[in-house]
């Protein structure tokens, strides 16, 4: 079985000092063979692989939504005997696949949330907008009016300004 260099990693700083776990209950914990986890430490001790904070391919939270989702929809088409080795090369454990789900819902759920609101926000502007263009044609048609009655009155008492 072949697990990623992130996760390797990952197992290996829990056992390796300041944490320093027993490597049996990390091995148990992280789904490992204890055998698997001594040869990793003698191959750190001989310095034939690097422990370091920083790996070449990202963390489970340092993973994009877009990511998570493309994961997600991954893991759903496979069974769970290749979901284990799935979950390994990806440096992943089955709770990131749960987590994931929730944070996504959550964030479907506040984009509809933000779009409902937004959508009662116009609705209220383009309701506040048809009375103010309907109060504006009836005071122009008012307007209208009395500019129409003005020039038939001076043309009716001769006022009217011929030059």
């Amino acid at each position: 079985m072949r697990y990623s260099e992130g996760f390797r990693n990952s197992v290996l700083r829990k056992v390796l000092p300041p944490e320093s776990r027993s490597v049996y209950v990390v091995a148990k914990e992280m789904g490992v063979s204890p055998m698997t986890l001594q040869n990793w430490l003698a191959k750190a001790k001989d310095g034939r692989i690097a422990v370091g904070s920083e790996s070449a391919e990202p963390t489970p939270a340092g993973r994009g939504a877009s990511e998570k989702l493309r994961l997600l929809l991954e893991s759903r088409s496979l069974t769970e005997d290749q979901k284990g080795d799935w979950l390994r090369r990806h440096g992943m454990h089955t709770q990131h696949l749960t987590l994931w789900e929730q944070e996504l819902e959550g964030i479907v759920t506040d984009k509809q949330q933000n779009l409902k609101q937004e959508n009662s926000e116009l609705k209220k502007e383009n309701k506040d907008l048809k009375k103010e263009l309907a109060r504006n044609q009836v005071a122009m048609a008012e307007a209208l009016a009395l500019l129409t009655l003005k020039k038939k009155a001076d043309r009716l008492l001769g006022l009217d300004e011929e030059t």
